[in-house]
């Protein structure tokens, strides 16, 4: 399958901070944790991977509302541009207001292809704020990638709001990840059965990726289309995550969707595009 340019619609770079005591206490974790826009770039590139879409940590870590998104995504438009293969999630903090006229702003280049969010590391419950945020989403009309599956954060808890608003697209980050409810593996895909208009998503960007099993029943509950390819790089290894989707007990077919084809969909994405920088 690597003749598949798979393109990978979670990931980060930038150095993953040491913010909490346990964290501090390994700090060998954290360095493999972190990698520069050219290396994630470059891990994409040896994995088959012609895009990748970033946002940068230093817009969501160390965890709390201290954290300067609206610094991170500056840093970002202009440096993600400049490297081959990367493509740019623009952060909206709905506990820092100017992201969102910075995100409309950065909307309109044509590297920056999508919004993120992330009520875990920003601290705030998507229950609270989701109204607001997806009248955002639905103003500006671009997709947008969520964390999701813990106490801020779970997928049911997006449910209300995608039926209310079925323009909007959104991508559940983490297929598998329970942690906010007893570990339970299935949340993103009730969650997506949930959604009468069809409008929710979820990456494969889990450590629970690994199980024997959770991709295929995820494929069987809810169809290969609304599966997208995502590795958490630099968290994760890119090359390891795409090879589960190689090895999946499922159709050629879906994994070329689940690898490119919905992606390209989901980001209105140019099938000819090639891996450049953008002129500026």
């Amino acid at each position: 399958m690597h003749e598949i340019q798979a393109i990978d619609a979670h990931g980060h770079y930038g150095t993953y901070p040491a913010s909490s005591a346990q964290e501090r206490s390994n700090p060998l974790v954290c360095g493999f944790m972190s990698a520069s826009a050219n290396e994630v770039a470059s891990r994409a590139g040896a994995a088959s991977v012609q895009w990748s879409i970033v946002s940068p940590l230093a817009g969501l870590l160390p965890r709390g509302t201290d954290t300067d998104a609206f610094a991170g995504n500056e840093a970002a438009f202009r440096e993600i541009p400049q490297v081959p293969g990367l493509l740019q999630y623009v952060i909206v903090n709905p506990l820092q207001p100017r992201t969102y006229d910075q995100a409309r702003a950065m909307l309109k280049a044509s590297w920056c292809v999508g919004i993120k969010v992330h009520p875990e590391e920003h601290c705030y419950k998507i229950a609270d704020h989701g109204r607001e945020l997806y009248k955002f989403f639905e103003e500006v009309g671009a997709p947008v990638m969520t964390h999701s599956g813990c106490p801020n954060s779970l997928p049911a808890d997006f449910v209300p709001f995608a039926n209310d608003f079925p323009s909007v697209r959104l991508l559940l980050a983490h297929l598998g990840n329970g942690n906010g409810d007893n570990q339970r593996p299935d949340l993103q895909v009730r969650a997506i059965q949930a959604a009468r208009h069809g409008n929710l998503w979820v990456d494969t960007s889990s450590a629970r990726s690994i199980l024997p099993g959770l991709i295929e029943w995820a494929v069987s509950e809810v169809g290969p289309e609304r599966l997208l390819f995502g590795s958490d790089t630099p968290l994760y290894h890119v090359a390891v995550q795409r090879a589960r989707i190689e090895a999946a007990g499922i159709p050629p077919k879906a994994k070329r969707l689940i690898l490119r084809e919905n992606a390209l969909k989901f980001f209105k994405l140019d099938p000819a595009l090639t891996t450049r920088s953008f002129a500026r």
